[in-house]
C-alpha cells in the first residue's frame, strides 16, 4: 500500500512537476525576460547549441519531467512519456538490465554517473547519447533521479570545434585578441605576445585605451566604432614603434571584427595582427633606393649650373633639403674661395656658403649662419665639421640625445648642444676635390624622425663628392675670374683731370657672376693743339688672355695718338698690330675731337655707331661707315667728321649695354636713344649712371665700356 501510495504520491508530484515545469518551458521568453529584468545575464547559446535535454525520475524509474529537448533528442513527446518507465521507453531490452542495476546503484550511493549510452527512439532508431546522472531529494525526503542528456555527436563536434579553436589560437602565427565589450582584454594568444614584445598578463584586464598608447592614431575609438557598427576593417596597415622596441619602426597588417553568439548577441571584438615589417622593410629600402638614384639624378642636374661659388653652393643645400635632411649647411674653409689650399693643422677658419632649412644661430650648436667666417673651435657642430675636415671622414652621430659607443668627449658636448637645439640626428661629410679639402656638407634632421644611417652616409658622400668638383670649378674660375678683372681694371685709365674743352664721363662693368670677364676699355688721351683723342675697344673673347690682349691694344692706342695719327691711320697700324695678338679680332671707334674746330673725326672698326646728342634735338645714332673689326687685315678704314659745338654730347659703348638674348638689338638701340632723350642736361657721369641702370640687365652677360663726352664753351 505503501508502495502504491508512494508511486502514486511520486507519480502526482511528477506529473504536477512537470506540468508545471513544462508550462514554464513552453512560456521561456516571459520568465526569461522576468530575470533579465531582475539584472541577470543575457542567456548563453551554448546550450542551445548543445540541446541538452532534461529528464527526471522517480525512485521506481518513471518519468516525472520531460523537457522539449527531451521531446526532440527522444521522440516522444511529454504527454507520452510523463508517468512511463523510462527504461523501457527508451533503452532496448538487451540493456535495460543494466540500466536498471546503474539505476539503483545511483539510488542507493547518491553519487553522480557519466557516460554515453545507446538509446531508442521512438521511431526505432538508436542514437548514442552523452548522460550525466544524479540523485535529488525534495522537501519531503523523496527521492529522484535528474538525467541531463545530449546527442554524442554533437558533443563530440562542439569539443573538436572548441580544441580546434583553442588549437588554432595558440599556435597561430597571426596574433589574436579577445576584448569583451567594454574593450578590456580577454585573452590573446602567444604569437601576439611575441609580436607586439608584451605578455599577456600585462594586458588582460585592461582597456584598450591603455595598452595602445604607442599607435599614432585612437585605436579605442576605431574599436568602439567596429563594435557598434558590426563593420569590420580588414588589412590595415600600421606602422609603429612598440614600448619593446621603441628604437625601430616595425609594420603590423591589423584586422577587427565583431564577435556575436548565434542569437545575435554582442559578445565583444576580436583583432588579428600580422607581422609584415620584413615587408615594409623590403617595400622602404627599394624606395630609399629609388629616391637615392633620384636625389643623385637631381643633384647631377641642378648643381653647378653656374660657375658662381655661392650658387653652386646654394644649389647643393636645395637639393639635399628636405629629402635627405630638414636642415643643411654647405660650409667652407676660408681660404678655399681663394685657392690658397687648406690651412696649417690647428687654425682652420670656415664659413658657410650656403643655409637652407633652420635658421637658428649662435652657441646652441644650431644651423651655422651663411656669411662671416668663424673658427671651428666653437660650440656645437662646429667641432664636429673640424674632426670630418681634419680627417676627410665623414661624422655621424645617431642620435644626439644618446651618448653613442665610442664617441670623443667633445662628441660628446656638441651632441646634447644639438639635441638641446632640437636636432635629434647630425652628419657631416667632407667637401674634398682633386685630394683637397674644401669644406663639409652639414646636415642634420629635426622633424623626420629617422635617425641618419650609414647609407644615408654613402649617400651624403656621394652627393659631396659631385659637388666638391663643381665647388672646385667654381673656386678656380672664381680666381681666374678675380684675377681678370683685376688686370682688367688695373689696365684701365682714369681720365685726366682736365681736357680741353670737355668733360668726359665713363663707366665698365664686367659681365655678371655667371660669365668670365671680357676685353672691353675706354680711354681718353690728350693730343697736341688741345685735342682729344677717344677710344672704345671691345676685344672678342673673354678671361685673362682678352684683358691682356685688351692692354696690349689700349697702349699701342696711347702710341698712334701721340704721334697724332689720323683716326684712319691709327686703327690700321692697330689692324695691323691685332694680327699677331692670339684674341685677332676686335671692334673699336677711334674718335679725335678738336675744339678749336667745333668738329670730330670718327672712324669705326666694326663698331656699333655712336650717338649724338645736340640741344633742342632728339638723340641720334651717326650714319657712318662701319668698317671691318681690326684683325680682319687688309679692309682700309674711311674716316668721317661730324660738328661738336659746345653743349652737344657724344656717347661711345660696347655691344655688351644693347646686345641681349631676348630682345633685337634695334629695339635696344631706340631703347638707348630714349633712356639718353631724357637725360639731357645733365652732366655725363650722372647720365652713365642712369644709362647702366636702365639699359644693364642685372648680371648682364657681356662686359660694358660706357664714354660720354659733352663740349664745353
Amino acid at each position: 500500500m505503501g508502495t502504491t501510495d508512494s508511486s502514486r504520491t511520486g507519480t502526482d508530484t511528477g506529473a504536477s512537476r512537470g506540468s508545471g515545469t513544462g508550462t514554464a518551458a513552453g512560456t521561456g521568453t516571459g520568465t526569461g525576460t522576468d530575470r533579465v529584468a531582475a539584472g541577470a545575464a543575457p542567456p548563453s547559446g551554448l546550450l542551445d547549441l548543445l540541446s541538452v535535454a532534461a529528464v527526471v525520475l522517480d525512485a521506481e524509474g518513471r518519468v516525472v519531467f520531460w523537457s522539449p529537448q527531451a521531446e526532440e533528442l527522444f521522440g516522444y513527446t511529454s504527454q507520452e512519456a510523463l508517468g512511463e518507465y523510462a527504461a523501457r521507453l527508451t533503452v532496448h531490452e538487451e540493456h535495460q538490465h543494466e540500466v536498471v542495476r546503474l539505476f539503483a546503484e545511483l539510488l542507493e550511493s547518491g553519487a553522480d554517473w557519466a557516460g554515453a549510452f545507446p538509446v531508442r527512439r521512438k521511431d526505432g532508431s538508436t542514437r548514442l547519447v552523452e548522460f550525466r546522472n544524479m540523485r535529488l531529494l525534495d522537501d519531503l525526503g523523496d527521492t529522484y533521479v535528474l538525467g541531463l542528456a545530449a546527442d554524442q555527436a554533437t558533443v563530440e563536434q562542439v569539443e573538436r570545434d572548441a580544441a580546434l579553436a583553442m588549437r588554432l589560437v595558440s599556435q597561430s602565427p597571426v596574433g589574436l585578441a579577445i576584448l569583451d565589450p567594454e574593450l578590456r582584454y580577454v585573452a590573446m594568444n602567444p604569437a601576439l605576445e611575441r609580436i607586439t614584445g608584451q605578455p599577456a598578463a600585462d594586458r588582460i584586464g585592461r582597456s584598450a585605451g591603455e595598452v595602445l598608447t604607442f599607435l599614432d592614431t585612437d585605436p579605442e575609438a576605431r574599436l568602439r566604432r567596429v563594435l557598434e557598427t558590426g563593420e569590420s576593417v580588414v588589412d590595415r596597415d600600421i606602422v609603429c614603434r612598440p614600448p619593446a622596441d621603441p628604437d625601430h619602426e616595425h609594420a603590423w597588417s591589423v584586422s577587427y571584427y565583431r564577435l556575436d553568439d548565434p542569437s545575435g548577441r554582442v559578445l565583444g571584438m576580436a583583432y588579428s595582427v600580422i607581422d609584415v615589417t620584413e615587408r615594409y622593410q623590403a617595400a622602404t629600402e627599394a624606395a630609399r633606393a629609388r629616391q637615392r638614384l633620384d636625389l643623385i639624378a637631381a643633384a647631377s642636374a641642378r648643381v653647378g649650373t653656374t660657375l658662381d661659388l655661392e650658387t653652386t653652393a646654394r644649389e647643393l643645400a636645395d637639393v639635399v633639403v628636405p629629402v635627405l635632411a630638414d636642415e643643411a649647411a654647405v660650409v667652407v674653409l676660408d681660404s678655399a674661395p681663394h685657392g690658397h689650399g687648406a690651412p696649417p693643422a690647428g687654425s682652420p677658419v670656415f664659413r658657410a656658403l650656403a643655409v637652407r632649412g633652420g635658421q637658428r644661430t649662435g652657441p646652441t650648436g644650431a644651423t651655422p649662419a651663411a656669411g662671416p667666417s668663424r673658427g671651428f673651435d666653437g660650440p656645437g657642430d662646429d667641432r664636429l665639421i673640424a674632426h670630418c675636415v681634419g680627417t676627410r671622414r665623414p661624422v655621424l652621430v645617431s642620435r644626439t640625445a644618446r651618448r653613442e659607443p665610442g664617441a670623443a668627449a667633445g662628441h660628446a658636448e656638441s651632441a646634447a648642444l644639438l639635441a638641446a637645439a632640437g636636432v635629434h640626428s647630425y652628419l657631416a661629410v667632407p667637401l674634398v676635390a682633386r685630394g683637397e679639402v674644401l669644406g663639409a656638407l652639414d646636415l642634420r634632421r629635426t622633424g623626420n624622425p629617422v635617425p641618419f644611417s650609414d647609407d644615408d652616409a654613402f649617400l651624403a658622400a656621394e652627393l659631396a663628392a659631385r659637388a666638391a668638383v663643381c665647388i672646385d670649378n667654381a673656386r678656380g674660375y672664381q680666381t681666374q675670374r678675380h684675377a681678370a678683372l683685376t688686370l682688367q681694371r688695373s689696365l684701365l685709365p682714369e681720365p685726366p683731370a682736365r681736357l680741353p674743352g670737355l668733360v668726359v664721363g665713363c663707366r665698365y662693368q664686367p659681365a655678371g657672376a655667371t660669365s668670365e670677364v671680357g676685353g672691353d676699355w675706354f680711354d681718353a688721351i690728350p693730343l697736341q693743339g688741345d685735342k682729344t683723342a677717344l677710344v672704345v675697344g671691345d676685344v672678342m673673347g673673354s678671361g685673362i688672355n682678352a684683358a691682356a690682349a685688351m692692354g696690349q691694344l689700349r697702349t699701342a692706342a696711347r702710341a698712334f695718338a701721340e704721334l697724332d695719327l689720323a683716326p684712319e691711320e691709327a686703327l690700321r697700324h692697330l689692324d695691323h698690330l691685332t694680327q699677331g695678338i692670339e684674341q685677332s679680332i676686335t671692334t673699336c671707334i677711334y674718335c679725335v675731337y678738336d675744339p678749336h674746330r667745333g668738329e670730330c673725326r670718327i672712324c669705326l672698326a666694326g663698331h656699333l655707331p655712336p650717338v649724338l646728342m645736340r640741344a633742342g634735338h632728339a638723340a641720334h645714332l651717326l650714319d657712318l661707315p662701319t668698317g671691318a673689326p681690326l684683325g680682319v687685315g687688309g679692309v682700309p678704314f674711311e674716316a668721317a667728321t661730324v660738328a661738336f659745338r659746345p653743349g652737344d654730347q657724344l656717347v661711345l659703348y660696347t655691344d655688351g649695354l644693347v646686345e641681349t638674348r631676348s630682345e633685337p638689338i634695334d629695339a635696344r638701340l631706340h631703347t638707348l636713344l630714349d633712356a639718353l632723350t631724357t637725360t639731357r642736361g645733365h652732366d655725363p657721369e650722372h647720365t652713365c649712371d642712369r644709362i647702366l641702370e636702365i639699359l644693364r640687365p642685372p648680371g648682364g652677360e657681356d662686359d660694358v665700356a660706357l664714354l660720354i663726352a659733352r663740349a664745353l664753351p
